[in-house]
């Protein structure tokens, strides 16, 4: 399978965009990775790069965008931060990746059983991951604080902030970078939300945008 270049990028359109990654995430689960020669992605990006999405996901290990959605060098842009949350930085990587460098969908992907989320839930605080964590915790105010308050047992507590995290950025993107909104609003750029679990290795979408 070939990387993307600047004519593969510029036809596709951001539901196609969605559309490679939950194919991509179909053969993985499957276990039917597409045969890539990377030395030769490797030569084939030397002088540049047209990733056709930007995704931001948590550092957890075991949720590498590349190996859940089956991709190659030169496919994404991978943002990674525990619990997948937003701040100024992040934004402005997806500034560059969609109104400079062409990419047709922003994609927020949270996970099962995240250590951030569940930090947040037990409110922990240690040195500046409080700071992380903070943002995450209005989440866990707008379900009730805790579990009994959720009427929902710990563990589904946590999936369910899990959720709502992603909710939540998706939200705040446009919210935030009048950049994205104005693509976003204009067609040109597409977003959509996930949750990953850990278990089966399948990707849950939600929250399209187009």
């Amino acid at each position: 399978m070939s990387t993307q270049n600047r004519e593969s990028q510029s036809s596709l359109t951001p539901r196609c965009a969605l559309d490679l990654l939950k194919n991509g995430n179909r053969r993985f689960v499957n276990n039917l990775q597409a045969d890539r020669n990377m030395l030769h992605q490797v030569n084939a990006t030397k002088d540049g790069q047209y990733p056709f999405a930007v995704i931001l996901s948590c550092i957890d290990s075991r949720t590498s965008a590349e190996l859940i959605f089956d991709l190659g060098l030169g496919d994404i842009f991978s943002v990674r931060i525990a619990g997948n949350v937003l701040n100024e930085d992040i934004l402005g990587s997806m500034e560059f990746a969609c109104k400079i460098a062409g990419s047709k969908l922003i994609l927020v992907l949270g996970h099962t059983r995240c250590g951030a989320v569940k930090g947040a839930c037990e409110h922990v605080e240690m040195g500046n991951l409080t700071t992380l964590l903070n943002k995450i915790f209005p989440v866990v105010r707008s379900l009730g604080k805790s579990p009994e308050a959720a009427g929902l047992s710990p563990d589904a507590f946590v999936e369910r902030v899990a959720e709502e995290n992603v909710r939540q950025v998706l939200r705040q993107i446009p919210s935030r970078s009048p950049i994205l909104a104005d693509l976003i609003e204009q067609g040109r750029v597409g977003i959509a939300g996930g949750l990953y679990d850990i278990e089966s290795g399948e990707v849950s979408f939600f929250d399209e945008v187009f």
